[in-house]
């Protein structure tokens, strides 16, 4: 693709990019990624020797922690949204579950 993401079917939860081509990918500095890592909004998978691999998931969360800073939200801010919308994920798709036992 043009913009240096891989093609095909991929899992989007799978680490498969750097930490240096996540940065450029996402616009977010290496030490940023490693400050976000540490305050727990983001947990790449880690090789068995340590290395972080990002995923299009981590990269859409970054997009996303991206929206929130420029909107002025700080970086605690962010994490309780961040488990908010987690959190309503959750229950729509337990809502979802709940539907079709029901036949709705």
């Amino acid at each position: 693709m043009a913009d240096g993401r891989l093609s095909g079917p991929l899992d989007p939860g799978r680490g498969v990019y750097a930490i240096s081509v996540a940065a450029e990918l996402s616009g977010v500095g290496v030490q940023m990624l490693r400050h976000y890592e540490r305050l727990g909004l983001l947990a790449p998978e880690r090789t068995a020797g340590g290395t972080r691999r990002y995923s299009e998931a981590d990269l859409a969360l970054l997009a996303r922690i991206g929206e929130l800073v420029g909107d002025g939200v700080n970086l605690a801010g962010v994490a309780q949204i961040l488990a908010l919308e987690e959190r309503n994920r959750e229950l729509e798709a337990m809502i979802a579950r709940l539907r079709s036992r029901k036949g709705m």
